[in-house]
């Protein structure tokens, strides 16, 4: 049975990504992670390595669930990232539950990838990341995930006025 990792951020930024596991990133795949910086967070459960994007103001969507359609809401996840041995990897897999489902857009970036470098990695399967495929990838997430409204952004726009004094 596996130790249970409390010390662990289960959220955390794009930058914080990059910090804690981009350290043989290119430099080209770091710049384009960035990004989402805006728009994104990560989260994880029990495996620190294995990440969910998602919009940073979690923002619902109607799903197609058969037994209460009317009230069934739930939270995109744009992506799934993995890291391994300081290697970037994009999944088909996310972490799905009564609160969270998978964007559409994530099974069309996975096949769409021809990478053919893949590793399996707790029972999932990802294709690697590398410089020939990054642009695509996050274009497509910027594609698919909403812009932050305005009032998250007048709220960043507070939080770092008051770093600065």
């Amino acid at each position: 049975m596996q130790k249970r990792n409390y010390g662990m951020k289960r959220t955390i930024s794009m930058k914080g990504f990059i910090s804690e596991f981009g350290e043989n990133f290119s430099q080209h795949i770091k710049d384009r992670l960035l990004e989402l910086e805006v728009r994104c967070v990560l989260t994880r459960k029990e495996h620190k390595n294995m990440l969910d994007l998602k919009h940073v103001e979690h923002t619902h969507y109607p799903c197609n669930q058969t037994n209460d359609p009317d009230n069934c809401e739930k939270e995109y996840v744009y992506a799934q990232l993995i890291v391994d041995e300081g290697i970037l990897y994009f999944s088909n897999q996310c972490v799905e539950n009564d609160k969270i489902m998978r964007s559409p857009i994530v099974n069309t970036m996975y096949d769409a990838l021809s990478s053919t470098d893949m590793i399996t990695v707790y029972d999932t399967n990802a294709k690697k990341i590398d410089d020939t495929n990054i642009d695509y990838l996050i274009d497509t997430i910027l594609t698919a995930c909403p812009e932050v409204s305005q009032k998250y952004k007048d709220i960043l726009k507070q939080m770092t006025s008051y770093a600065s004094k």
